[in-house]
């Protein structure tokens, strides 16, 4: 009976030490295999909101029938770290289509995950990732082996849009409304009338004009401009130059106009082209040419200048030179500079400055030949007189 009991002492003593040895070799992970397979696992209820990833091995996992269709990783996983991970394995059929990550990824690190292995079949079509990935770290992630050749980033911002992306008119489709189609203002045909001289002379006993009227947009107008003088004497003679034109802009400055043009002077009428526009310093310089049925060539050259005395008064000083390209002795004229006049104007200008009356004085002079051809005929060669009279536009 001793012999006995001291046998079944041993036999347990014996197995408390198997026990024991079996528990510490299931605790040791280098006994653990590492060519599991992860095919069939399903990831559907796995909560990965504090995972350690950072000396994961799964290079040699199976994995490629692994299902995350149903994965919820909308958990805060911001201090998540990959940087260890190795995924070069074969994950050709995993399965991302359900896959939930819209929680809080903003501070994941993938900077050393490997991603070399056979990920080609891998599907992302229902995987949500609308979470805040703001700070996740890509940079030293390897993707050499994935296929994006029917990956759809067109709905990307930076992306090459459709050919019919915006309609011609902007409108994308959307109506007008009870308005109808908007207008640009530059597109709308205008008119205007813009009255530069209307004043008398004392001296000469006369009354001088010139006006500009059109009707057109900042692009394309149709003008009628006149100038001249008419007497207030017995003879009631009206002398004056009128043209119409086309007028287009040729650039921020200048303008360009061409059109027919009459003289009630020598009656003739002529063929136009000018230039007008601002000059430096603000000088209003205009240039015209008119060439006669009779082969004369008539140029005319203005500069005008406005000097503002205040918000109302203006003082304004104006040139003009005519010149010809050959003798008209009938019309008393002679090839080259003919003619200057120079006027200075005192003007107020009244109701929004559209009305501005005016005193001024004036100054003409026959230049050249020009000179002598007067003299011969009897006519004053220089005069100069008082004037007072209105510009207005509307």
């Amino acid at each position: 009976m001793k012999i006995h009991k001291v046998g079944l002492r041993f036999a347990g003593v014996s197995s408390l030490v198997l026990l024991a040895s079996s528990f510490a070799n299931a605790a040791d992970p280098s006994t653990v295999k590492k060519d599991m397979t992860m095919s069939d696992m399903d990831h559907s209820s796995m909560d990965m909101s504090n995972m350690d990833h950072g000396s994961m091995d799964m290079s040699g996992m199976d994995m490629s029938d692994m299902d995350h269709s149903s994965m919820d990783m909308s958990g805060n996983m911001s201090d998540m770290d990959h940087s260890g991970m190795d995924m070069s394995g074969d994950m050709s059929d995993m399965d991302h289509s359900g896959m939930d990550m819209s929680g809080d990824m903003s501070d994941m690190d993938h900077s050393g995950m490997d991603m070399s292995g056979d990920m080609s079949d891998m599907d992302h079509s229902g995987m949500d990732m609308s979470g805040d990935m703001s700070g996740m770290d890509h940079s030293g992630m390897d993707m050499s082996g994935m296929d994006h050749g029917s990956m759809d980033m067109s709905g990307m911002q930076g992306g090459e849009a459709p050919a019919d992306a915006r309609s011609p008119d902007y409108s994308n489709g959307v109506p007008y409304g009870r308005f109808g189609k908007p207008v640009m203002m530059g597109s709308l045909p205008l008119w205007g009338v813009s009255v530069e001289t209307l004043g008398y002379q004392f001296e000469n006993d006369q009354i001088d004009f010139e006006f500009d009227t059109w009707y057109g947009t900042d692009s394309n107008r149709v003008t009628l401009r006149s100038e001249g003088s008419a007497q207030t004497n017995d003879d009631k003679e009206i002398d004056s130059l009128s043209s119409l034109a086309y007028w287009k802009p040729l650039g921020i400055l200048w303008n360009g106009e061409a059109g027919i043009a009459y003289n009630t002077e020598n009656d003739k009428s002529a063929i136009m082209a000018g230039i007008a526009g601002t000059a430096p310093y603000f000088v209003e310089t205009d240039a015209r040419a008119y060439l006669y049925t009779d082969g004369q060539v008539q140029l005319d050259l203005g500069a005008a200048y406005e000097w503002r005395l205040d918000q109302r008064w203006v003082v304004r000083p104006e040139l003009e030179l005519t010149a010809f390209s050959k003798d008209d002795t009938d019309n008393g004229i002679t090839k080259g500079f003919n003619e200057f006049e120079a006027e200075v104007r005192l003007a107020y200008e009244t109701f929004s400055r559209q009305l501005a009356p005016y005193v001024g004085f004036s100054y003409e002079s026959a230049l050249g030949d020009a000179r002598d051809l007067r003299r011969q005929e009897d006519e004053d060669v220089d005069s100069n007189s008082l004037t007072a009279g209105v510009m207005f536009w509307f």
